[in-house]
């Protein structure tokens, strides 16, 4: 145990890191990445070591800010540190890394000890990149799935929860936001949980709170849930599921998504917002993550086997993924073409997908039979009833109940993208999209993303506007623009595309 003056550092980092100086590591046989116990009083916290020649200086150890009020500590303090073996945990992530089978006690061991900050990034990092060239065992796939769940809080809502989840990759999806009105409007208890973009444009929390305020606990979800029959709020606010989050932040800058632990970060949610029947969107296409349908299909399987052995009943649609979906990507002008729907208008695209998903969590709580769903999801639109729910479950988030769409603002600086020649858009990258929509300052600025005038099949004329880009700011309108003309992201072909003759 070495004894260190406290010195705050303003950074806030994902995961519990310390700064010590490398003199004072080389006196005292630390490392960089090595585990440490703080102790201050009665408080012990684990945290992973960083080492500085100029940051900190010696004797001094340097305290990040999400560590702060932890710890309860000030610039000066004394904090107490010992370094730590390695925890049992790491042994079993090695396990895993040679492909053998964890045991259920193994795998809580891991995520307890992520949670914790026992574990450093790279270990974890060791444990997604097993899971991703091993996979995971069904029995391995729910101790993971309930090792996430069990990290955070539980909502019990004493009748029959009913949910929809997308696995996602295309822009544009605001299918939730037509979907809770409508199952809530039959008398389904549909709590929906959203995540925010993370890499896309626009997540479904944030696409909500442009209408109301999406961040609430499990108390107050409970409450507006079993008040209106639904609600559409960010599941970050709610600590379910916790861990998750942690094995997140390691994913993101490895651009990977091991399919164990997708599985086991949808399941882990849903469990803990106690559904009872889930319908999952599974969106296939070139640019989505569902390559193909028959991918699809194997998921589907694998996410139904997985959600019987949890006491969760799964169905799952695959979509057509590969384009977006409606016309508009970003929050604000999505949230309006949701909106539009809910009061009778709104893109083909849109209604279609969204009345199917729907209808299939109205044939699981008993109010159509099998194959009839779809067509109460639509009549219940049509009636206005889903309208008149959604404007419900805003004011029982805190938002204007009657906001309608021709008062969303979007980005008042703009772009457009005009047709170079005659012809028919034969296609829409969603990869380009999303790209252009966040460099246009999606999802941070609400107001900014894309507006579609064509998808594939539809005829334009040169010089005709294809495309419009909104942000709030000049700069990133001009940014998102040069983006566009890069990548092309609509592709315009004549219908001709080759002439053979034997003159």
């Amino acid at each position: 145990m070495t004894q260190f003056a406290c010195r705050i550092i303003d950074i806030l980092t994902h995961r519990h890191t310390v700064l010590l100086n490398r003199k004072d590591c080389e006196r005292v046989d630390i490392r960089a990445h090595d585990r440490v116990n703080l102790r201050r009083g009665d408080i012990n916290v684990t945290a992973t070591v960083d080492t500085t020649s100029t940051i900190v200086n010696t004797g001094e150890i340097g305290i990040t800010s999400d560590l702060t009020p932890e710890l309860s500590v000030k610039e000066g303090d004394i904090i107490e540190v010992t370094l730590l073996p390695a925890p049992n945990s790491a042994l079993f992530i090695r396990k895993k890394i040679m492909g053998q089978k964890l045991t259920r006690d193994e795998i809580y061991s891991i995520v307890q000890d992520s949670v914790k900050g026992n574990l450093s990034d790279v270990e974890m990092a060791g444990f997604l990149v097993a899971e991703q060239f091993y996979g995971l065992t069904d029995e391995e796939q729910v101790w993971l799935t309930k090792a996430l769940a069990d990290t955070g809080e539980t909502i019990d809502f004493q009748k029959p929860v009913y949910d929809k989840h997308s696995v996602g990759g295309v822009p544009g999806n605001k299918v939730s936001l037509l979907i809770v009105p409508i199952v809530a409007s039959a008398g389904l208890l549909i709590p929906k949980t959203s995540s925010r973009a993370i890499t896309s444009p626009s997540g479904t929390a944030d696409t909500m709170s442009v209408l109301a305020p999406v961040e609430f606990s499990t108390v107050e979800l409970k409450k507006l849930a079993l008040k209106t029959g639904g609600a559409i709020v960010w599941g970050g606010s709610l600590r379910l599921a916790p861990a998750d989050d942690v094995f997140i932040g390691v994913e993101h800058p490895l651009r990977i998504d091991p399919e164990p632990q997708m599985i086991a970060s949808i399941m882990a949610k849903k469990l803990a917002v106690g559904a009872d029947f889930m319908v999952l969107d599974l969106p296939v296409g070139n640019e989505a993550k569902v390559p193909s349908s028959d991918e699809g299909r194997r998921l589907s399987f694998k996410f139904i086997n997985i959600g019987d052995r949890l006491g969760i009943k799964v169905r799952c649609g695959i979509t057509y993924g590969g384009q977006p979906v409606g016309y508009t990507i970003g929050p604000a002008l999505e949230a309006r073409e949701a909106l539009e729907a809910l009061e009778g208008k709104g893109p083909t695209s849109l209604i279609e997908k969204s009345t199917a998903l729907a209808g299939m969590l109205l044939e699981f709580g008993g109010k159509a039979v099998r194959g009839e769903g779809q067509a109460l999801a639509r009549q219940i639109l049509a009636s206005g009833k889903a309208l008149e729910k959604m404007c419900e479950i805003v004011d029982a988030q805190g938002g204007d109940s009657k906001v309608r769409s021709t008062q969303i603002q979007v980005g008042e600086c703009r772009a457009e993208i005009i047709a170079p020649c005659d012809g028919y858009i034969t296609r829409v990258s969603n990869a380009a999209m999303n790209q252009i929509a966040r460099a246009a300052g999606a999802p941070v600025e609400k107001g900014a993303g894309i507006l579609l005038y064509g998808k594939e099949g539809h005829k334009v004329s040169k010089g005709e506007k294809v495309m419009e880009i909104f942000g709030e700011r000049d700069s990133r309108v001009d940014e998102a623009y040069n983006l566009a003309i890069k990548l092309s992201p609509i592709s315009i072909e004549g219908m001709l595309l080759q002439e053979v003759s034997g003159d």
